[in-house]
């Protein structure tokens, strides 16, 4: 048996599903290859890189050194839908690039986001979910 079964489960914790759109940024070669695969089996289809509509997701990939997490959060807001969320996914505590829960806080709070849960989705990976709250205009 193949790492199909944890691969999916992982896909099925982000939600993932046939026919969602997601775009994927702040791709390196340090991401999780494995958890990429993962949701792009379950999407059925490519993360999109450069959105030609509304997407229903922004996978995230955020290191400490990347810069402003707030701009990086905004960044992502741009092609996103509006009942839309951002998966920001960060190096577990230990890695090298690990962002601090209260960095991410303050972060989508700014912009105009709120964290709603997190999730351990792979050795080295953290996925935070940001919404936008409801009943806040935008």
């Amino acid at each position: 048996m193949s790492g199909t079964a944890k691969e999916s489960s992982t896909a099925e914790l982000l939600g993932v599903r046939t026919g969602l759109v997601i775009q994927e940024l702040g791709w390196d070669e340090d991401v999780d290859d494995t958890l990429r695969v993962a949701v792009e089996d379950g999407l059925d289809a490519e993360m999109v890189e450069e959105a030609v509509e509304a997407v229903d997701a922004v996978l995230l990939w955020w290191r400490e050194d990347d810069g402003d997490l707030i701009d990086g959060l905004v960044d992502s807001l741009t092609d996103l839908a509006d009942d839309g969320h951002i998966w920001l996914m960060t190096p577990k505590v230990g890695r090298p690039g690990f962002v601090d829960a209260a960095v991410i806080q303050e972060a989508a709070l700014t912009a105009g986001m709120a964290v709603t849960k997190g999730q351990q989705v792979s050795q080295d990976w953290a996925a935070s979910k940001l919404v936008r709250p409801k009943g806040v205009p935008r």
